[in-house]
C-alpha cells in the first residue's frame, strides 16, 4: 500500500524528488550510510528502526539508485552492507543544510550541544552546505566531518561506494 500519491511522472522536479526522498527514514539512512554505517544491524540499532521497516526502505533505496549493496568481510564470512551511490552523495548539501537549519531554528534539547560541519580540506567549520564558507571549495562527503558534542566525537564521512566494516 503506498503511503501517498505517485509523483514519479510529475513535471515539477520537487514533487519527483519527494517521490524518492519524501519518507523521513530515507534521509536518515543516507546520513548514516555517508558516515560509513551501512551494515544492516548498525543501521537498525543507530536509527531505532524495526527490521521490517528498514528492509523495505533499503530495498526501495537500492531500486531508486540511492544505495548499492557492497560485500564486506565479517570474520571470514562475506556479508553485504550498503554504500551511497553518487546520487546519494549528491544529497550531502541537502543534509548539511538541514543540519544548519535545525541548529538555527529548532531548540537544542538538554544535554545536546551544537553540531559543527568541518571541511577537512581546510580544517575549518563551514556554515554552508554546498561550498565551504571559509575557503569556497565544493563540499564532498570524503572531505567532511561532523562534530557531534552529544556523542563526544567527530565523525568523518565516507565517499560514495565506501563502507566502514568496523562497528
Amino acid at each position: 500500500m503506498p503511503f501517498r500519491s505517485d509523483w514519479s511522472d510529475e513535471l515539477c522536479p520537487i514533487r519527483r524528488s519527494l517521490d524518492v526522498l519524501g519518507d523521513g527514514w530515507v534521509l536518515l539512512i543516507i546520513r548514516d550510510v555517508l558516515h560509513g554505517r551501512g551494515r544492516f544491524d548498525t543501521l537498525r540499532d543507530n536509527l531505532g528502526i524495526s527490521e521490517a521497516v528498514l528492509s523495505r526502505r533499503l530495498r526501495a533505496m537500492v531500486e531508486a539508485g540511492l544505495l548499492e549493496r557492497v560485500d564486506y568481510d565479517d570474520g571470514g564470512r562475506t556479508r553485504q552492507g550498503y554504500a551511497a551511490t553518487e546520487a546519494a552523495a549528491e544529497l550531502l548539501p541537502v543534509l548539511q543544510q538541514l543540519a544548519i537549519w535545525g541548529e538555527r531554528h529548532t531548540p537544542t534539547p538538554s544535554g545536546g550541544g551544537h553540531m559543527a560541519l568541518i571541511h577537512e580540506g581546510c580544517g575549518r567549520k563551514t556554515t554552508r552546505g554546498e561550498t565551504c564558507s571559509h575557503c569556497g571549495e565544493a563540499l564532498v562527503p570524503e572531505q567532511m566531518s561532523w562534530d557531534k558534542p552529544w556523542h563526544g566525537r567527530r565523525d568523518r564521512l565516507v565517499a560514495a561506494g565506501e563502507l566502514r566494516t568496523a562497528r
